[in-house]
Formats: C-alpha cells, sequence, structure tokens
C-alpha cells in the first residue's frame, strides 16, 4: 500500500466572509527558523485591500447599529471557538518557534481577551458619555460612536495575541477592520479568520491580509475611505509615512510603537476609544 501523502493547509487572505487568493497570484514561501519552507501564504497587492476596505465600508451600518451587547455576545462567541480550536493554534504558535509553554500562555491570554472586551462592549459607552453643563434651555450630552472603516498593521512580534489584542478593541466598538497580519508569523491569521468564520461575525466586518509591510503601508494609510488606521511597531519612517498620509483626509492615526502585549496594561476600555469619535447632541428643553 502507498504512503499516504498529507494535505498541506492553503493559507489564504479573509476578505468579505471568504477566503479568496491573491487576485496577484503572488505567494510568499513562509520558512522557519531553519529556513525550511514549510507553507505558501498570500502576498497581497493593493487590489486586495481596495477590496477589503470596499468589504469593510459596505459592513459598517449594519455592524455599528447592533447593539452593544449584541457584539459583545459575538465577541464571546469568538472566544469559545478560539477556545476550541486550540490544538490546532498550538501547532501553529511552536511551527513559528514558541515553545510549549509559551504557546499555551499566548492562547489563554488570546481568549481572555476577548472575553474581557465582550464585558465592555455595553458599558464603555456609558463610562465615556457625560451630560454637559450649559447655561442655555438645553440638554447637551456626548458619547462615542464608532469612527467607520479602520486599517490596521498587527504587531510583528506577536502572531496571536497581539492580532486580537488589536482586533478586540476595533470591532467590539462598531467599527470595521482591515488588518494586515504580522509579516514574519502570519499562520495564525487565517486561522483566526477561520475562527471568525464559523462565529457570528458578518461578512466585511473583520479582513485579514497576508503581505508585506513595506509594500501595503503605504496603501493602509493613504486610502481615502479609511477613517482610522492603526500602526504596530517602531520603525521612525513608517510612522511618519503612517501620520503624514493621514493628513491627506485626516484620517485618525494610531500608534504602538513599543506594546507588550502580553501585559495587563495592553488592555482596557481607553483601547476602545482610541478608534471612536465623540458625538455632541443638543436638545432644547420645553419645546
Amino acid at each position: 500500500m502507498n504512503k499516504r501523502i498529507n494535505i498541506q493547509k492553503t493559507y489564504k487572505l479573509y476578505i468579505d466572509g471568504k477566503f479568496p487568493r491573491t487576485e496577484s497570484a503572488r505567494y510568499i514561501k513562509w520558512q522557519d527558523s531553519k529556513e525550511t519552507t514549510l507553507v505558501n501564504v498570500c502576498r497581497s497587492s493593493r487590489k486586495d485591500f481596495r477590496n477589503a476596505v470596499v468589504a469593510a465600508r459596505n459592513a459598517v451600518n449594519g455592524w455599528s447599529s447592533r447593539t452593544a451587547y449584541n457584539r459583545g455576545q459575538i465577541l464571546y462567541r469568538i472566544a469559545e471557538i478560539l477556545e476550541g480550536r486550540r490544538e490546532q493554534f498550538m501547532a501553529e504558535l511552536t511551527l513559528q518557534g514558541s515553545a510549549k509553554k509559551q504557546a499555551e500562555k499566548e492562547i489563554d491570554q488570546s481568549v481572555d481577551r476577548l472575553i474581557y472586551y465582550s464585558g465592555w462592549a455595553d458599558k464603555y459607552i456609558q463610562i465615556f458619555s457625560r451630560v454637559n453643563p450649559v447655561a442655555m434651555p438645553y440638554f447637551n450630552f456626548s458619547y462615542p460612536e464608532a469612527t467607520g472603516v479602520v486599517a490596521a498593521t498587527a504587531p510583528e512580534e506577536s502572531s496571536l495575541l497581539g492580532l486580537v489584542s488589536i482586533i478586540a478593541p476595533i470591532i467590539v466598538g462598531g467599527n470595521t477592520l482591515v488588518i494586515l497580519a504580522s509579516e514574519s508569523r502570519p499562520l495564525c491569521s487565517i486561522t483566526f479568520a477561520e475562527v471568525l468564520h464559523t462565529s457570528d461575525v458578518p461578512g466585511g466586518v473583520m479582513n485579514i491580509l497576508t503581505g508585506y509591510r513595506s509594500e501595503l503601508l503605504e496603501h493602509f494609510s493613504s486610502h481615502m475611505d479609511v477613517n482610522a488606521i492603526l500602526y504596530c511597531g517602531s520603525d521612525p519612517e513608517e510612522i511618519r509615512l503612517v501620520e503624514s498620509n493621514s493628513a491627506l483626509n485626516v484620517k485618525r492615526p494610531v500608534v504602538y510603537p513599543d506594546q507588550d502585549w502580553s501585559k495587563e496594561k495592553a488592555q482596557g476600555p481607553y483601547h476602545i476609544m482610541k478608534t471612536q469619535e465623540i458625538k455632541t447632541i443638543w436638545h432644547p428643553i420645553g419645546v
């Protein structure tokens, strides 16, 4: 009997709730620490990014209009599925160089972080909303609302926890997202897309690309239909590029230069507020 051939996983993109290959037909030969080519990963193009932004824009109204409680339920469901696929993520994290205990800890923290933000879903608005005193016959009150479409680059040094730590506060606040996975550790990103696909997240809310940051950062930061960009990294030239391109359409730049995502301070309601806008309403009294 012939020896069975192992079926290798195909790592695709995740756009609009689907798993397309890159339109450019390019790919990256991903290698382990021993420089052994193990898998091929899609190399996203500008067209892939534009398609992802269109999908994210189409999903904004539906996602932001959901109740905060429902978004929290969906985040909790993502955590449940991630917990159930622990072995698959363990295999990929160890393949990317993590020790077994380190991989177990990263998965635990990723699940806990999703649960943490699911709990904040219907609470952060109460904390950051306020009634403003005015010396006129009006009620004046302010509250946060989603900024819209967010483009983000995942932390380079963290495969799963960094990705989750960026995704969760953005989508729990009603935004939609296009995120570029870690260039050196991309495997968990597409597997996490499979988690999203089997959860209750609507298509277009979360879009995950793989590829080279040096090629795509210009497009991420200059796209005119992106409302905010979140950059993880400490390269001064890349930070300057993000901040200068953000001025083109006054999108909000958020920079995490040196963030240890395993620490407790890497989570919190203020991370949600980084991609929120404050809306103020004037309501007359006695009319």
